[in-house]
């Protein structure tokens, strides 16, 4: 098992910025990649964004590209999610999240999950 700690939410204007922090422990060694989600009111979980831990290649869905960028520290066992121009949209409790193969934007095989922090945009 992975354990996975987000930290970095709070409460921001529209067109600030945020950057979100994940730290992973125990079995670090079998992750394959790892994602960022957000699940807002009355909406499905989705994966805004993922990187793989060894080569770095990353997605993102189309709402946040040019916006949000992820990176990782693999020295650390940690990713980050910088998020700039943020919207109101962009509310949510945001999770981290592991998966222990490709590929990385499967959501089916995200199996460790941390508890989530909370984004919060105001206009």
């Amino acid at each position: 098992q992975v354990l996975l700690v987000e930290s970095g939410g709070g409460l921001v204007q529209a067109g600030g910025s945020l950057r979100l922090s994940c730290a992973a422990s125990g079995r670090t060694f079998s992750i394959y990649a790892m994602g960022w989600f957000r699940q807002a009111p009355g909406k499905e979980r989705e994966l805004v964004s993922a990187i793989t831990w060894s080569a770095g290649s990353t997605y993102y869905t189309d709402s946040v590209k040019g916006r949000f960028t992820i990176s990782r520290d693999n020295a650390k066992n940690t990713v980050f999610l910088q998020m700039n121009s943020l919207e109101p949209a962009d509310t949510a409790v945001y999770y981290c999240a592991a998966t222990k193969r490709p590929p990385m934007a499967t959501v089916r095989w995200y199996d460790d999950w941390g508890q989530g922090t909370q984004v919060t945009v105001s206009s």
